[in-house]
């Protein structure tokens, strides 16, 4: 019996199994926020329509894999991207995606401000629309949509995102391509914030990077550069350490980062390519109530705009160009926690 006919002869309806539904939150900072709820057997998510269409709450297994900040699930808010004021309307959630004309700290550069971790953030989807059904024998989700970041005699950038995921794979693909509808050349920054918290991460959990080199941004950080690996249990008041990565990949420039809890049985692994996204950042903060790791591949420097305009190399798009991106985030289970450590070792043995 084919895998088709087989799920549907053992079920009245596939939402046993799998669906997406539309919903609107109807209390606190988050309410009137449109979002798509996602459940995919043992995994579950939920997509935020007014907000780029980025991941809040995951959960694997019935064990949560995702960190939410302090203020909690949220809309948009007057100080959404006002300098550093946007960190109280930084929630966090599986995924945020930082960009398109700036990521990491604020800056100021010819008068024009531009916001912590940039505007597309918290921009609510267009033509948003989701789907599940039948492709084959895969039974399959799909959410879709456009975020634009655009202004008057200014840049206009487009990004269109589709997340698909499919029964029985355990996997959310995030397929994005940006392009430049404009008729000047553009800076186009773009940041994957990818972000673990408890109870997939604790003392227990162990963190693979396949790293070649290991780079702190400040003094801070250098004291812990070498118990990246590692979760600290928290402690009150503790300062954050971010590094820089020098991945190794394959010839074709694939590579991944993972979080693995062999207590609990499962791991997060996130697959991406190095000719998209060429650095690799990790924000690692063990303070009380901030307790998370930041996984975040990227096409430019935890160092922000200002570096990049000092190096000379800013990122520019060129009128009506585009670029494709792709995330691959993999829920693991059994087998695949060893797996995937002893690829990260083939990783760095084969690029040595």
């Amino acid at each position: 019996m084919d895998r088709k006919k087989k799920l549907l002869s053992m079920v009245g309806s596939m939402q046993q199994l799998m669906y997406v539904r539309p919903l609107t939150y109807e209390e606190g900072r988050a309410r009137g926020m449109r979002a798509y709820e996602v459940k995919n057997g043992p995994l579950k998510f939920s997509v935020m329509a007014d907000k780029c269409l980025d991941l809040t709450d995951v959960s694997f297994g019935g064990h949560n894999i995702s960190f939410l900040t302090k203020p909690g699930l949220m809309g948009r808010n007057h100080y959404d991207t006002n300098g550093a004021e946007a960190q109280r309307s930084i929630m966090g959630g599986l995924l945020f995606t930082c960009g398109l004309e700036n990521i990491c700290a604020p800056c100021m550069i010819d008068g024009k401000d531009y916001p912590m971790h940039g505007r597309i953030r918290t921009t609510p989807a267009e033509n948003a629309g989701a789907w599940a059904g039948w492709e084959g024998e895969d039974y399959t989700a799909v959410i879709s949509g456009t975020m634009r970041e655009a202004e008057l005699f200014g840049e206009n950038l487009v990004l269109r995102r589709k997340i698909t995921t499919r029964y029985g794979q355990d996997k959310i693909c995030i397929e994005d391509e940006i392009t430049n509808e404009g008729f000047r050349p553009e800076p186009m920054m773009l940041l994957y914030h990818i972000n673990a918290g408890y109870p997939l991460l604790c003392e227990e959990s162990e963190i693979i990077i396949p790293t070649k080199n290991v780079i702190p941004r400040d003094e801070t950080a250098a004291s812990h550069a070498g118990s990246f690996h590692r979760m600290e249990p928290p402690r009150d008041n503790e300062p954050e350490d971010v590094f820089l990565h020098e991945m190794a990949s394959d010839p074709e420039g694939n590579t991944f980062v993972a979080i693995i809890n062999k207590e609990l049985g499962i791991g997060l692994k996130i697959e991406y390519n190095l000719k998209e996204l060429p650095y690799f950042m990790q924000w690692k903060s063990v303070a009380s109530g901030d307790y998370v790791v930041g996984l975040e591949p990227a096409n430019s420097s935890v160092y922000g705009k200002p570096y990049h305009i000092k190096e000379n190399n800013l990122h520019r798009m060129e009128p009506m160009a585009s670029e494709k991106k792709r995330i691959v985030l993999s829920f693991l289970t059994g087998r695949q926690l060893d797996e995937v450590k002893d690829e990260a070792k083939e990783l760095l043995r084969d690029r040595a």
